[in-house]
C-alpha cells in the first residue's frame, strides 16, 4: 500500500481544511517546495497535491506553487484541483506531474476523461468525493445525485489509473477513514482505489492496509500535526 502525503494549496501556501470548508483552513507551511522535500527526505514514494482555489475558480491558480514543488523534489506527484479541459491536462503532465486527478469533470464530462486515459495511459486519475455516498463537485460545494459506486463503474473499463475516494465528513477532522465505504468501492471495481479523508493515525494506516482490497492512503493533517510520523509509518506500512 502507498502512503501518499497531502499538500493542498491555497493562496501559495500548504493549508488543511476541516471537511472541505474554505473558511477553516489551517496553514501549516509558506513554503510548499521545502515542504514536498520534506516528505520526500523522510521517505515518500508518492506525493497527493491540491490546488483548493483551483478546485473552485474551475482553472488553476496554485501553479507556482505545484511547480516549486516540482522542481524540489524526484518521486512522483499526482495533483488535483481546477484540472478541467485537455489542453490543462496536457500542460501539467508536460510540466512533470506523473498523475492528474479529475474530480468535478469526471462527473460532468465522462468523455474527456475517457479521451484523457486513452492520450495518457498510467497518467490519470478519477477523484471521488463523497458526502453521504453521493459524488459533490466544485470544491465538494455541489451536490449531484450520483453516486459514487455508479461513477465508479462508468469508468471500469477506460483505463484509469487510480480511483481517489473522500470522504469529505471526514476530511481534515481526525476522525478515522471511512474504511468501510472505500472497501465496498474497492471490491465493485478493478480500477485501484486510495483511500482519503480523515487518516489520524498509524492504526488507521494499517487497518488501511489490511484490508487488502485498498491500493494506497492519503494522510495530510496528521502529519502536519505529528499525529503520524511518516518515517514510522513508511516502515510500519513496508512489514
Amino acid at each position: 500500500m502507498i502512503l501518499y502525503p497531502a499538500i493542498d494549496l491555497k493562496d501559495g501556501q500548504c493549508v488543511r481544511l476541516l471537511k472541505g470548508d474554505m473558511s477553516k483552513a489551517t496553514a501549516f507551511n509558506d513554503d510548499p517546495g521545502a515542504q514536498a522535500a520534506t516528505f520526500e527526505t523522510a521517505g515518500a514514494e508518492w506525493l497527493h497535491l491540491v490546488d483548493l482555489n483551483g478546485a473552485f475558480a474551475g482553472h488553476p491558480v496554485n501553479a507556482s506553487a505545484v511547480e516549486s514543488i516540482l522542481r524540489s523534489v524526484s518521486i512522483p506527484t499526482q495533483l488535483g484541483g481546477g484540472i478541467r479541459d485537455m489542453a490543462t491536462i496536457e500542460n501539467w503532465l508536460e510540466k512533470g506531474l506523473a498523475r492528474v486527478v479529475l474530480g468535478t469533470v469526471a462527473a460532468e464530462n465522462p468523455s474527456l476523461v475517457k479521451e484523457a486515459a486513452r492520450k495518457f495511459p498510467g497518467m490519470i486519475a478519477v477523484g471521488l468525493d463523497a458526502r453521504d455516498g453521493h459524488v459533490a463537485t466544485h470544491g465538494w460545494s455541489e451536490a449531484t445525485e450520483m453516486t459514487v459506486t455508479d461513477l465508479a463503474h462508468a469508468y471500469e473499463d477506460a483505463g484509469i489509473a487510480a480511483i481517489i475516494h473522500t470522504d469529505i465528513d471526514r476530511d481534515g477532522a481526525m476522525g478515522g477513514p471511512n474504511v468501510g465505504a472505500t472497501v465496498a468501492l474497492a471490491r465493485q471495481t478493478q480500477v485501484p482505489v486510495i483511500a482519503s479523508g480523515g487518516v489520524s493515525s498509524l492504526q488507521d494506516l494499517i487497518r488501511i492496509r489490511d484490508t487488502k482490497v485498498i491500493a494506497g492512503a492519503i494522510s495530510g493533517r496528521a502529519l502536519y500535526d505529528g499525529a503520524i510520523d511518516l518515517g514510522e509509518a513508511l516502515a510500519a506500512l513496508a512489514t
